[in-house]
Parts: C-alpha cells; sequence; structure tokens
C-alpha cells in the first residue's frame, strides 16, 4: 500500500524553522494545541522535533535561579534548545509496516522525499484506523 494515501502534505502542518526563538515555538504549539511539532530548516529539510517536555526542561535549567521572563525567550534560539529524542521519519517510498513501527512511539511520522526534503506527516490515529479497519473486515464481531 502507498503510504501517501495517508499523508497529512507539508502545506496542511503546523511546523517551526531551526532558526525560530523559544517564544516563537511556544507560541505556535500553544496556538496549534501541540504536545510536540516538526523543525525544518529554511530549505525544508527535516531536522527533528521539539516537544513541550524539551522546553519545559529547558525552562527549567535556564531559569532556576532568575523569574521568568518571556522577553529572554526571545534571545534564545531553538537550536540552542536539547531534544530528549526526534519523531524518526520514513521516506515517501516506505511500507505500512514501517509506518506501523515507527507510530508505536511518535504521535506522528514525518515523511520525507529522496532529497531528504519534509513533504508532510502521517498521524498515528490515520494508522490506527487503518489498521482498525482491516481487523473489523478481516473479523466479523
Amino acid at each position: 500500500m502507498n503510504i501517501l494515501f495517508f499523508l497529512t502534505p507539508k502545506s496542511e502542518v503546523a511546523f517551526i524553522y531551526e532558526d525560530y526563538t523559544l517564544r516563537q515555538t511556544l507560541e505556535k504549539m500553544e496556538y496549534h494545541k501541540y504536545s510536540s511539532i516538526p523543525i525544518l530548516t529554511r530549505e525544508g529539510k527535516y531536522v527533528g522535533t521539539i516537544t513541550e517536555g524539551d522546553l519545559l526542561w529547558t525552562l527549567k535549567d535556564n531559569f532556576q535561579e532568575k523569574t521568568l521572563d518571556f522577553k529572554a525567550l526571545e534571545d534564545m534560539p531553538i537550536s540552542t534548545i536539547k531534544r530528549r529524542k526526534d519523531n524518526a521519519p520514513v521516506c515517501v517510498e516506505a511500507n505500512i509496516e514501517d509506518l506501523i513501527s515507527k507510530a508505536r512511539n511518535q504521535n506522528f511520522v514525518p515523511v520525507i522525499d529522496d532529497h531528504k526534503t519534509f513533504i508532510g506527516i502521517i498521524k498515528r490515529k490515520e494508522i490506527i484506523e487503518y489498521c482498525y479497519d482491516k481487523i473489523h473486515k478481516t473479523v466479523k464481531i
């Protein structure tokens, strides 16, 4: 099965660029109500994933002794933030088994083309619905 059937294209995906600041990232994640978001280069290459947890630990480590000044967040590039774990991408030619394997531990799977350019994501929800439909058709309940 072609995984592009499940693809949410880049034009419909909220993402940040690697040169964004901590404040820009927080604001984008808050606006979209996301707990994690893809990071791209300005050329469209997939860099990784930033999570709420990554941001929380950064705030704790950098503002422990001081009061939190949101103005200071404008001076902290997102590229300096330590990420715990990036969502592993799949190539556009991956199969459904590759998707299921990755989606077990990720709420979305980034999809890249042959040039490692980000083309969109596949949401875990879409994969689960596909598997549910397959099981439901195979086993009449």
